[in-house]
């Protein structure tokens, strides 16, 4: 109880520093004027602050340090500091100078190294997928390295609309600190309910009218930085809780990050099919498709939320299929739904466009129709409906 009180309680403080930080970063953004601004391929309309991630980290890193203590690995603590150190600075400089793909990529990559080699957090073993247990060193380097990158790149990209990336985080990383917490790894759950609580307060901000403000990219690579390193130790440590059984755990894994991974993946694919770079904007992503069906920013983020929700929901209790049956199912669920998003949007754009060429062919219609001068004559010029009248009377 000890221990819960303190988790509960970092993530209280993290939240408290964070909600009061961030008026001052949105202060300085002003008076400096550190705007994202709108484009073509932007959703908002007038510039807006893009340091919030700063509000985040800063909550984030004093209360994970002011209640970690020794008996947490502190080996792994602060290798996955200086991680986060770094990630911070990439994003940093990327939301207020715009740096090229390649160098983000660089700097992802450093962070990917530091995290395995210096934690030592590595995906070792794929418990049965496709029937393969342990891997070879060499393998497990470069599967890790894949996927911590891809899960910074999923937060980062989903970074879409109002509350998207923070809100689809705080529901990944309550569940794994829960699962950490009922097993008693506390510095995972430390890290995850610390985490949740910078993201609680950075939402308040997002959503506002007054004081609005964007995570940028240094919140969202923050994000899928914490979010990758919990899930590898997931699928890594044996789940030793006694209130929860985990026998699949890379597909319960795959489970809490389905929605951004795939997500991501898929956009990437479609991206490099058409000859572009994966890194090249376009309107592919799900909340692009829910905003074609109409749908507000509130709309799409609780939508969302939930569906990442229900995933996390049916891969744990799913998990008496197997791990290989169940990441499939996962795969064919998510991918249907894609298409019946895909196919609606389809459907109202056929319309919109049947739609505008009835009113074009009415406007033409209706310009080559005769004006009626009198209810006796029709196209006549004047002349002739003036000696109409007159024979009239």
């Amino acid at each position: 109880m000890h221990n819960m009180g303190n988790i509960l309680l970092s993530g209280i403080v993290a939240f408290i520093i964070t909600f009061f930080i961030i008026p001052i970063v949105i202060k300085i953004s002003r008076i400096k004027k550190l705007y994202d601004i709108p484009d073509e391929r932007k959703i908002h309309s007038t510039p807006i602050p893009s340091l919030g991630g700063i509000g985040i980290f800063i909550g984030f890193i004093l209360s994970l340090l002011l209640f970690a203590d020794g008996s947490l690995s502190p080996i792994a603590l602060e290798s996955y500091v200086a991680g986060f150190v770094v990630i911070f600075f990439v994003g940093i400089k990327d939301d207020i100078l715009s740096i090229s793909p390649i160098k983000k990529l660089g700097g992802q990559i450093l962070v990917s190294v530091i995290l395995m080699f210096k934690s030592n957090l590595l995906i070792t073993n794929m418990h049965g997928f496709l029937g393969i247990h342990e891997i070879h060193q060499s393998v497990s380097y470069f599967l890790t390295l894949v996927t911590i990158v891809v899960t910074m790149n999923a937060y980062n990209l989903i970074d879409g609309v109002d509350g998207l990336a923070g809100t689809i985080s705080i529901v990944t990383c309550s569940a794994l600190g829960f699962f950490f917490l009922t097993s008693n790894d506390l510095l995972y759950s430390l890290m995850a309910f610390s985490f949740s609580g910078s993201l609680v307060a950075f939402l308040i901000y997002n959503f506002s009218h007054s004081n609005k403000i964007f995570m940028g990219d240094t919140g969202s690579m923050l994000s899928g930085t914490l979010n990758v390193i919990l899930v590898i130790h997931f699928i890594s440590t044996p789940i030793n809780s006694t209130m929860l059984t985990v026998s699949a755990a890379p597909a319960v894994g795959f489970g809490v990050l389905m929605l951004p991974l795939l997500d991501t993946l898929r956009v990437f694919a479609i991206r490099m099919f058409k000859g572009k770079s994966p890194f090249s904007p376009d309107r592919n992503h799900l909340h692009h498709l829910l905003l074609d069906r109409g749908m507000s920013h509130v709309q799409i983020t609780m939508s969302l939320a939930t569906l990442a929700i229900v995933g996390i929901v049916m891969s744990y209790f799913a998990q008496p299929m197997g791990t290989t049956v169940l990441i499939v199912l996962q795969l064919c669920l998510f991918f249907t739904g894609v298409y019946i998003l895909h196919f609606l949007r389809k459907r109202k754009q056929v319309v919109a466009e049947l739609v505008t060429d009835n009113i074009e062919e009415d406007e033409d219609s209706s310009e080559n129709k005769p004006i009626i001068k009198s209810i006796f004559s029709f196209g006549k010029d004047k002349e002739i409906t003036e000696n109409s009248k007159i024979a009239d009377r």
